[in-house]
């Protein structure tokens, strides 16, 4: 996926990284994995610190030893290792201000295992494909009472439309795919210009010539304006 260097300065400017929750960022992601592009330039570009783990395999004990003698702030983590980190000790993360995890559907009780060990701590469920620069859509989970959690409401300069097979927007409550815009906006996939023209297509709600990336979710928007994974147009 080729991602531009204003691409990563869109997502750095966005208002959910101001102040000082995320000063001091944790980074242990692959490089090739597109949220270290969140682990390093979001602080980098806004005068705070990465701290990096000891190179090796994952190791949870590792991971929060670091968080915890580093005084990190802020981290990301996938769906599976928030699972697991949660299941083993959920106090453990009380140190963070906040805490983002995404990549899969969630289960609510483990974020509500971990609001109630860490209730200083913000918890996100955050979702983003690749092509749109890592993070496109950001729910608070002090905001959900139960249930399913949303994926919750586009970031910073970021627009999703929910669409029917003809591109057209389909109603609240009612399944849709979704397509992501805005200036995260990848440019495409390097050398496929055949896929890139499958999966960037015009968007019919924006400027001439602007694109959207279909995203191949279904999502259907919730009577609060959030949206709501339902699955995948494949399955």
């Amino acid at each position: 996926v080729a991602i531009t260097q204003r691409n990563v300065a869109s997502l750095a400017a966005d208002h959910q990284w101001r102040g000082a929750n995320h000063a001091r960022v944790l980074m242990h992601s692959p490089s090739a994995f597109d949220a270290s592009t969140y682990e390093l330039w979001v602080p980098l570009l806004s005068g705070g610190e990465v701290v990096v783990t000891p190179a090796g395999e994952l190791d949870p004990d590792l991971l929060l030893r670091t968080i915890r003698e580093h005084d990190v702030t802020a981290a990301f983590f996938t769906t599976a290792l928030f699972n697991l980190l949660v299941e083993r000790d959920a106090t453990a993360l009380a140190g963070l201000r906040e805490v983002m995890a995404g990549g899969e559907a969630h289960a609510p009780h483990v974020f509500a295992k971990a609001r109630a060990a860490c209730p200083e701590t913000v918890f996100h469920n955050i979702y983003g494909p690749t092509e749109t620069t890592t993070f496109a859509v950001l729910q608070d989970t002090r905001e959900v009472a139960g249930g399913t959690v949303p994926i919750g409401s586009p970031m910073d300069d970021t627009r999703a439309y929910v669409l029917d097979e003809s591109l057209r927007p389909v109603p609240a409550g009612v399944p849709g795919e979704l397509y992501l815009a805005g200036s995260g906006l990848a440019r495409g996939y390097l050398g496929q210009p055949g896929l890139t023209a499958q999966r960037f297509v015009a968007c019919p709600y924006g400027a001439p010539g602007e694109r959207m990336y279909r995203t191949g979710d279904l999502v259907r928007w919730n009577a609060d304006g959030q949206l709501v994974y339902v699955g995948r147009t494949d399955d």
